[in-house]
């Protein structure tokens, strides 16, 4: 049965006003994301057109998903709101503190352990303010929402940056900050500028060795990792209407690695299917009723190029499979082409290990094609040369291929079973390695593959490519392989090849779990208490952070001048830092310590200008605090990409960095350096980044007259007493600049709730 029906129903009751209001605001026909979109403003009816990339919009979602790394920062904002419950339906679920180790039952049982205080923290919060919580080990949040919580035409947000996973079934599904989800639970509107939109037509029908994974790793090279930002991908066409609905989820999750807001699929014959599949025919045919409105109108995607602000065409029947990397998920390589640039490139020929799954590709399909392929390496006397590791992405989906036989075939070839978690795709791998800074290779079925994102070796190049790609590659243990045309020396000395991988979509005898790790919240949480430790190194109660002074900002340090990628990961890292997300101030002492320092080539270590000294970043930050100075962060283009981990804007914040000036923003890292009341800035002119000295006392001017589109200064008082001024930009709108005074969106909401 369905979670929240009611719920469901109440938003498709009001489907067919919402939309033809919309059509009559904006004097045409609609895609699909501006139904949805439409849809969902806060304010009821559309009353007219929305700008695209201009204005600012206020939506009301239909539900909050949040993982246990970022929910802890969010739940304890949420705290200081003064609600008694929240106002949306919203889950908490425990995936991402489980570290890959040994094998799926004891890691599972050492996280259970080692994270107690905060398992305990979360399962109490949910009780108390009605979330439901998923239980450590029930699965990845992604997958869990895919099977139990999206919906054709809904709205959700959550914490996290592939919350998109969940367009495979219609739904526009957006990654926040824990600040936005904390307004949200609130019950207050949530803002986002409203998305330009790039439509992607697929023709077609994928066959052999490609998959849905070649998709994305397909639009991926052609956008970039900033081509989507501010922008929701729509798929359509009769390519996409052939594409399973967990396959359409592949796709949407990874295009949070092209910067899109999110991306979305129609609702169609497979989405029922997998509805139904998951036990939820009840929300199918309540789809069905509307299903008009749950699609693209016929006449935009017979004239795309009318509605959409760009148009990509793929002919999925021409389709090759696709590797992408190293060190970035948009350098993209059809298999034809890719053992020419392993060896142009000079990249380590040699794979140590294959590893399949995550939130991205841990689908029953998955499963079932990469097992295709374990199980010719038995039959075909073939021994795997790479360590290989299988993650699957919920109980529901580990239960159900263990009964039907695969997690045998795996272990038959040589592969490990890690837990029902995010594990290696986010750095929580306890890799085995003889040296961890050695020059190697490794390919994943995963999303991202920044440097030192899976193991934190810089020297690790990681490449991307579907689940069957990763498990034949596993198997020849060379990345000059390529497994659709060449043969391999079995144990026998024959030359011998791989036929082309089969799945399954759904299993034959449907879905089975004996307990899928659900634990419902208390009816009545007045009388559950939350309790905090002070002296807990991993939990801390927040401090709100204080208004702005009233001022210009003078006297500014530079903390760091960032050159190159600086992603959350490099200003926030996950991996061992993961236990501290509740604890803002244990946390902080990994601010920017992955940043490249411009002026000496080196990571987490900047000069201090009060001694002179080059130290860690996070130390050096601390002392300007000790003596009241406030700094500044220099970066370069798209900073902030990757995860949606609001740590990275309230570390800084937290420590007195008064303001990060960039080339330009990643969407969700710019809205939550809003959230927190700091001051998010751009170069109207990008070689004014190259003006900035390392002893430079920067001033900032015009805040006084804040205002929407009017430019700042910037002042750089150089060591030799020479001046450099220039404008800078921003896109902060009247009630951000509010935020900005009040020292952050949650002291805001505060007052509100008080009165």
């Amino acid at each position: 049965m369905a979670f929240d029906l009611d719920m469901i129903k109440k938003v498709y009751d009001r489907y067919s006003t919402r939309v033809e209001a919309a059509r009559k605001a904006t004097g045409k026909h609609l895609t699909l994301t501006e139904k949805i979109l439409y849809a969902h403003l806060s304010e009821g009816d559309a009353q007219k057109a929305f700008a695209r990339g201009v204005d600012y919009v206020d939506f009301a979602p239909d539900r909050v998903a949040m993982q246990d790394a970022t929910a802890q920062m969010a739940l304890l904002q949420f705290m200081q709101a003064g609600r008694p419950q929240v106002a949306v339906p919203s889950t908490v679920h425990c995936d991402h503190l489980i570290q890959a180790k040994v094998g799926a039952v004891a890691d599972l049982n050492t996280a259970i352990d080692v994270n107690r205080e905060v398992y305990d923290f979360l399962a109490s919060v949910s009780d108390k303010y009605g979330i439901g919580f998923w239980k450590a080990g029930a699965g990845i949040i992604h997958q869990v929402v895919l099977e139990n919580y999206a919906f054709p035409g809904g709205m959700m947000i959550g914490t996290d940056s592939h919350t998109p996973n969940a367009g495979g079934l219609g739904m526009v599904a957006i990654g926040v900050g824990g600040a936005d989800a904390c307004d949200v639970m609130a019950g207050l509107p949530w803002e986002l500028k409203f998305p330009k939109l790039i439509g992607v037509k697929l023709t077609g029908k994928l066959s052999g060795w490609t998959s849905a994974k070649d998709v994305i790793l397909k639009v991926a090279g052609i956008l970039t990792v900033k081509g989507g930002t501010g922008a929701i991908v729509e798929y359509f066409g009769e390519g996409a209407r052939s594409l399973s609905a967990t396959g359409k989820g592949t796709i949407c999750n990874m295009g949070a690695e092209i910067g899109a807001t999110t991306s979305i699929f129609g609702y169609d014959e497979k989405a029922a299917a997998y509805l139904k599949g998951t036990k939820r025919g009840d929300i199918a045919e309540l789809a069905d009723a509307i299903a008009e409105h749950l699609t693209g109108d016929e006449e935009v995607y017979a004239n795309p190029e009318q509605y959409f602000d760009q148009v990509i065409e793929i002919n999925l029947s021409e389709l090759e499979p696709h590797v992408n990397g190293p060190f970035t998920p948009d350098l993209a390589w059809p298999i034809s082409k890719f053992a020419t640039a392993v060896k142009e490139n000079n990249w380590p020929t040699q794979l140590e290990v294959g590893l399949i799954g995550s939130c991205t590709n841990s689908s029953y399909e998955d499963i079932t094609r990469s097992a295709s392929i374990a199980k010719q390496a038995i039959d075909k006397k073939l021994k795997t040369k790479a360590e290989f590791t299988i993650t699957p992405g919920s109980e529901l989906v580990r239960y159900t291929v263990e009964r039907d036989g695969y997690l045998d075939t795996f272990g038959a070839m040589g592969g490990v079973v890690l837990a029902n978690a995010c594990g290696p795709c986010i750095g929580q791998w306890a890799r085995h390695t003889d040296d961890p800074t050695r020059k190697n290779s490794i390919i994943t079925s995963f999303n991202r593959n920044f440097a030192k994102r899976q193991d934190g070796n810089p020297n690790t190049h990681a490449f991307v490519a579907s689940p069957e790609i990763v498990t034949a590659f596993a198997i020849a243990g060379d990345l000059t392989f390529n497994p659709l045309t060449d043969s391999l020396t079995n144990e026998n000395g024959e030359q011998v090849k791989f036929d082309e991988p089969q799945g399954i979509e759904m299993p034959v005898k449907g879905y089975a779990v004996e307990d899928a790790g659900y634990q419902a919240p208390a009816e009545d949480g007045s009388q559950v208490q939350v309790i905090v430790d002070p002296k807990s190194s991993r939990l801390q109660l927040l401090e709100p952070f204080t208004a702005w002074e009233g001022t210009d900002i003078k006297g500014l340090k530079l903390l760091i001048k960032a050159k190159g990628k600086c992603t959350t990961d490099h200003i926030s890292m996950a991996g061992p830092w993961l236990k501290f997300r509740g604890h803002l101030d244990n946390i902080s002492n990994n601010m920017l310590i992955g940043a490249i320092n411009y002026f000496n080539n080196t990571a987490d270590s900047v000069k201090n200008e009060l001694t002179g000294e080059y130290g860690p970043v996070p130390a050096t930050q601390r002392d300007y605090k000790a003596h009241g100075i406030g700094s500044i962060v220099v970066g370069d283009e798209n900073y902030g990409e990757g995860s949606s981990r609001e740590h990275a804007a309230m570390e800084p914040r937290h420590l007195g960095v008064r303001a990060i000036l960039v080339k330009s923003f990643a969407r969700i890292h710019e809205t939550n350096l809003k959230k927190q009341g700091m001051l998010g800035i751009t170069f109207a002119d990008n070689n004014d980044y190259d003006k900035i000295q390392e002893d430079d006392v920067i001033d900032i001017n015009g805040l006084t007259e804040f205002a929407p589109g009017k430019q700042l200064t910037v002042v750089l008082n150089h060591k030799d007493g020479s001046v450099d001024s220039f404008a800078v930009n921003h896109t902060y709108n009247a009630q951000q600049i509010e935020w900005f005074k009040a020292g952050g969106a949650l002291n805001i909401i505060r007052k509100q709730m008080a009165s």
